[in-house]
């Protein structure tokens, strides 16, 4: 089951399960998670870049609870893409202890495994945010909610993040908000963007205005300015994460993400208008304009992935010390023009395409399906 087809297949229990979220407020000083000490609140903490330098990548091997008759082809895609990050770098794979088996035979010896219970594939939501505090790293636990109540079975990966952290021994940031990685894009200099849509939304943070979620935001990560994009709210389940709208290359350059020219409007296109009208009129926190690059989706009659959640955006690309790995959907020239807009923006990094219609037709990306652990010490 994608994440897509859970909001519409769920819609009865899902209604319940939000309803339920929005009547509870998250704690307000959760508990650090055991053998991970809490990290006092620091004025230099800070949210690093994805291009800054990585010790290795994380991500989460898929199960049939959540994919059922899908299952196959996405553990294909999950396998082959750890295959073409451990290329460049690290990767440790989160697996159920069971299946640990499994994904080590899929993911070839250069893979890491590691037996910590996940339900899904997507790494970037549901570990921890990892930010710098005097030289050091620390990790900010979101408090995972399967993105505001609406996927099941989420127990596994609700812990997941707590259970990164204790076994390597990385001190917890504690926050209050409910939120997810991919809810969060930054340029490692103090600027955070955001959609208001998966954020501020009463099926995450119940009762909390923007400004109260900014405030606790720029604690938690140490950023200096929130930009705000509205987003969408209800036709995914991230209720539309900034991972698939707007994405910084460097300091003062985004890339946004834009439908195949020729389409009916839709709340995506409308909401990457929306976006590019933010971006237009503001500012980073240094005081400086963005240059802001389209980054145009492949002709949807040309595409080799189908299905009505397939997530045919290039944004969604991932970024690790010597390459940027981005999907590939079988436009040639779309596939091809990405490609280039990446080179242009990325230069010196090998841009590595990988097909991942499995893991696509389930609602996400390359982006979605991993996370960075920057190169800093924990202690």
């Amino acid at each position: 089951m994608s994440r897509r087809t859970a909001l519409r297949s769920a819609a009865g229990v899902a209604a319940l399960a939000t309803g339920a979220a929005a009547c509870s407020s998250p704690p307000e000083e959760p508990t650090a998670p055991s053998g991970s000490p809490a990290a006092p609140a620091a004025a230099e903490r800070r949210f690093g870049a994805e291009w800054e330098p990585q010790a290795r990548t994380f991500m989460s091997w898929p199960t049939s609870a959540i994919w059922q008759e899908q299952i196959g082809a996405v553990q294909r895609d999950i396998a082959g893409l750890a295959r073409a990050i451990r290329a460049h770098q690290p990767v440790v794979m989160f697996a159920q202890p069971e299946l640990a088996d499994e994904a080590r035979n899929a993911c070839g010896g250069e893979v890491e495994i590691v037996p910590i219970p996940v339900d899904d594939l997507w790494a970037r939501d549901t570990l921890p945010v990892f930010v710098e505090e005097a030289g050091k790293l620390r990790g900010v636990n979101f408090n995972f909610s399967g993105w505001g109540g609406k996927q099941t079975p989420r127990d596994k990966d609700s812990t997941a993040a707590a259970a990164l952290l204790e076994k390597y021994g990385i001190p917890a940031v504690r926050t209050w908000l409910v939120a997810e990685g991919g809810s969060f894009e930054t340029d490692g200099k103090g600027t955070l963007l955001v959609t208001e849509s998966s954020v501020v939304n009463d099926n995450r943070n119940p009762g909390k205005t923007r400004d109260q979620i900014e405030a606790e935001l720029k604690t938690a990560l140490g950023v200096r300015k929130v930009i705000w994009f509205e987003g969408v709210r209800g036709k995914d389940i991230t209720d539309a994460h900034v991972d698939c709208l707007v994405r910084f290359a460097a300091p003062g350059v985004v890339l946004l993400d834009r439908a195949f020219p020729g389409g009916e409007p839709d709340h995506w296109s409308r909401s990457a208008d929306q976006a590019k009208q933010v971006l237009d009129g503001g500012t980073d926190a240094q005081g400086n304009p963005f240059k802001v690059i389209d980054l145009v989706q492949p002709d949807p009659d040309k595409i080799t992935g189908r299905g009505d959640a397939f997530v045919s955006t290039y944004l969604n690309f991932y970024v690790t010390n010597k390459a940027v790995f981005l999907p590939k959907f079988g436009d040639a020239a779309a596939d091809e023009k990405a490609a280039q807009v990446m080179r242009d923006t990325f230069p010196g990094r090998e841009i590595v395409a990988v097909s991942i219609d499995g893991i696509a037709a389930g609602g996400g990306g390359i982006h979605c399906a991993t996370h960075d652990q920057p190169d800093l010490p924990a202690q």
